[in-house]
């Protein structure tokens, strides 16, 4: 009986290990990212499902809010001890890390899966560094949306979108004159800064708008542009409510599903949370490109592939790379995430009437990069605080300020 028991747990033993060790052999990867709101984890879990049935063992880390993650993914790198992927926007950032030798390249994965063919060629460019490919692009976002309640637009009477600055303060004046909160602010700076921005290419046009910030204009017209943009943005404040300080952003798109506020100005990650809430474009909320605007602000998200040293997780990160650029898992992702596609041969038929119009507006070239695209950290971070102070300080002397505003690319 003894010797029984003992061939038993010697089994059970042997068992343990074999497990064990096949685990081991499963491609495992850590996660770090700042998508937590609910249309976020959706469109998350969508990437992570697909790599799970491909034999992926997945660990999430995330941390709310992109500049809280992006500071705990630092310390990470500097600690020795990087994940084995982070999502983060393409640009500069990503682009410091590869030269300093701190990313895994993936371009073998790019040249199986064609990615070259696939990709539009500005953003194929942006995730290439010295020929080869480092980041896995997820989706890309318009930033120059306005999203509005359709039952507070016709509690206020306002029958139809506004098409210039003035009609749109005309209808913010309705609905708070109708008791509603005309404008969900988030009172948090990279979400003011997206304002700004959006204001700002309503004002310059696409080609101004590169003067600014790709070519660090300084012309008579460029500041004209910059004053005009903080003219229109000071008048906004007063349309918020005193609750607007500090508020994230998915909690002022929810004031927006329960109709307690008119307008929301954020990118098209927003059209998630309403997903997540059962409402449906055109139906209980409408999307609009902001005033007088003749194109769109974009913004790219990819995966970056960190060195950790460690042969298995490499592995994975190739796997994953797979899952993220797969035509299905790029259109479950964009629907769950309301962002659009990378993929330029993805079936398009499935995607909403606020998501076909931005597509329509990348398909034209009517777009300009966001800031953490063609800016320095520091310059993104520079432009955050003048956006801020201008605002929170409640200054109407837009040409002082837009003066100003030039220093940021000092």
């Amino acid at each position: 009986m003894e010797t029984m028991m003992k061939l038993f747990l010697a089994g059970v033993a042997f068992a343990g290990l074999v497990a064990a060790a096949h685990a081991e052999d499963k491609p495992t990867i850590e996660i770090m990212s700042s998508w937590t709101s609910g249309g976020e984890a959706a469109a998350l879990n969508v990437i992570r499902s697909e790599f799970v049935k491909r034999g992926g063992v997945w660990k999430d880390s995330s941390i709310a809010g992109f500049g809280a993650a992006d500071a705990a993914f630092q310390n990470r790198i500097v600690a020795g001890d990087a994940p084995g992927a982070k999502q983060g926007v393409i640009g500069l950032a990503a682009a410091d890390f590869v030269s300093q030798g701190l990313f895994n390249p993936i371009d073998d994965v790019a040249a199986a899966g064609k990615w070259a063919d696939s990709l539009p060629k500005s953003i194929h460019d942006l995730i290439s560094y010295d020929g080869k490919v480092y980041l896995a692009p997820t989706g890309a976002h318009g930033e120059s949306w306005v999203f509005y309640s359709k039952e507070a637009f016709s509690k206020a009477g306002i029958a139809q979108e506004p098409k210039s600055w003035e009609e749109f303060f005309t209808d913010l004046d309705k609905l708070k004159a109708a008791g509603i909160i005309p404008v969900a602010w988030g009172g948090q700076p990279w979400q003011q800064t997206k304002v700004f921005n959006m204001i700002l290419l309503s004002q310059v046009g696409t080609d101004g708008f590169l003067k600014i910030y790709a070519d660090k204009d300084k012309s008579e017209a460029s500041v004209e542009g910059v004053k005009k943009t903080l003219a229109i943005l000071g008048k906004l404040r007063g349309y918020v409510d005193a609750g607007a300080a500090g508020r994230n952003w998915n909690d002022a798109t929810a004031m927006l599903i329960t109709d307690k506020a008119g307008v929301q100005f954020m990118g098209d990650w927003a059209k998630g949370e309403f997903t997540v809430a059962g409402q449906e474009p055109g139906k209980d909320y409408g999307c609009m490109i902001a005033p007088e605007s003749k194109g769109m602000v974009y913004i790219a998200d990819a995966l970056w592939f960190p060195k950790t040293g460690n042969a298995g997780t490499d592995k994975a990160q190739k796997l994953l790379a797979e899952v993220v650029m797969d035509p299905t898992v790029q259109v479950e992702f964009a629907l769950k995430k309301g962002s659009v596609p990378m993929r330029s041969d993805v079936d398009k038929s499935k995607l909403d009437a606020c998501a076909q119009k931005g597509l329509e507006l990348m398909s034209a070239g009517a777009i300009v990069p966001d800031q953490a695209i063609v800016l320095t950290p520091q310059q993104v971070g520079a432009l955050d605080d003048f956006v801020d102070e201008y605002w929170s300080g409640g200054s109407n002397d837009a040409g002082t300020a837009a003066e100003n505003f030039f220093t940021i690319f000092e």
